[in-house]
C-alpha cells in the first residue's frame, strides 16, 4: 500500500502561511480604519482623550505636536523590534549571503556546471536563513499597527478639525499647507522628515549597544578561558 507521503519531503509552511494571513488581516483592518472617515474620526476621537492633553498644545504648535508624537511612535516601534531582532544573526546571515551570491556569480560567469550545481543544491538553505528576519519583522507588525494606527486617527482628526493654522514654511515654499497634498497629504510628509532622522539614529545607536554587548561577552569569556588554563597550570605545577 502507497504511503500518504513520500518520506523526507518538506511539509508546507504552514505557519509561514499563518503568520502573513494576520499580516494581511492587519494590513487590510489599517486601511479601512485610515479610508473610512467616520470609523477614523471616531477612534481618533477616542485616542485623543489620552493624547491631546498631553501634546496637542490646544492645536496651537502643531509641528511640535507632530514632532513629539512621530518620536513616540517611533520609539516604541523601534524598541519593540529591536527586542525581537538578533541583529548579530541577521548581520551573519547577511554576509553568508552576499559571500553565496558572489560565489555563485563567479560560477555562472566561468561556467563551472559542478559548482554552479552544488550552489543552487544549497540556495534553497542559504535563502531560508535570509527569510528569518524578514519573517520576524512580519510577526511584529500587527502588533506595532495596533498603536500606530489609532495614533496616526488622532494625528488626522488633529490636523483637519483641532489645529488653528495649518500654514508652515519649508525652504521651497514659505506657506505651505499640512492640508494640502502632494502625493501624500503634506502632513504626513512633514511628519515624516521630521521623525525619520530621530528612527535612524536610534536604530543605529541599538544595534551598536547589541554589538558592543555582544563583543564584551565574547572578550569575557575569552578572558575567563584564559584565567582558567592558567589556574590550571599552576596548579599542575
Amino acid at each position: 500500500m502507497a504511503s500518504s507521503g513520500a518520506p523526507g519531503r518538506p511539509r508546507p509552511p504552514t505557519a509561514g502561511i499563518g503568520n502573513q494571513m494576520v499580516v494581511m488581516m492587519a494590513f487590510v483592518t489599517a486601511m479601512i480604519v485610515m479610508f473610512d472617515q467616520n470609523l477614523r474620526q471616531g477612534l481618533g476621537k477616542l485616542v485623543g482623550l489620552g493624547l491631546f492633553p498631553i501634546v496637542g498644545f490646544a492645536g496651537r504648535e502643531p509641528i511640535i505636536t507632530l514632532l513629539l508624537t512621530g518620536l513616540l511612535m517611533s520609539f516604541f516601534s523601534i524598541t519593540v523590534r529591536h527586542l525581537f531582532s538578533d541583529w548579530i544573526e541577521q548581520a551573519r546571515n547577511a554576509r553568508i549571503t552576499s559571500a553565496f551570491q558572489k560565489e555563485l556569480r563567479e560560477a555562472r560567469t566561468s561556467n563551472n556546471t559542478y559548482k554552479l550545481k552544488k550552489l543552487t543544491e544549497l540556495q534553497p538553505q542559504i535563502m531560508s536563513q535570509s527569510l528569518k528576519a524578514s519573517q520576524t519583522q512580519l510577526k511584529l507588525m500587527p502588533v506595532t499597527m495596533l498603536v500606530i494606527i489609532p495614533i496616526f486617527a488622532w494625528l488626522a482628526n488633529f490636523v483637519y478639525i483641532d489645529v488653528q493654522s495649518t500654514t508652515f514654511s519649508v525652504p521651497w515654499s514659505f506657506s505651505a499647507d499640512m492640508k494640502h497634498s502632494n502625493v501624500l497629504p503634506n502632513w504626513i510628509l512633514l511628519y515624516s522628515l521630521l521623525t525619520l532622522p530621530f528612527g535612524q539614529v536610534l536604530t543605529r545607536l541599538l544595534k551598536h549597544f547589541s554589538f558592543s554587548k555582544k563583543l564584551r561577552e565574547l572578550e569575557s569569556g575569552m578572558s575567563d578561558g584564559h584565567g582558567g588554563k592558567e589556574s590550571e597550570e599552576e596548579g599542575a605545577g
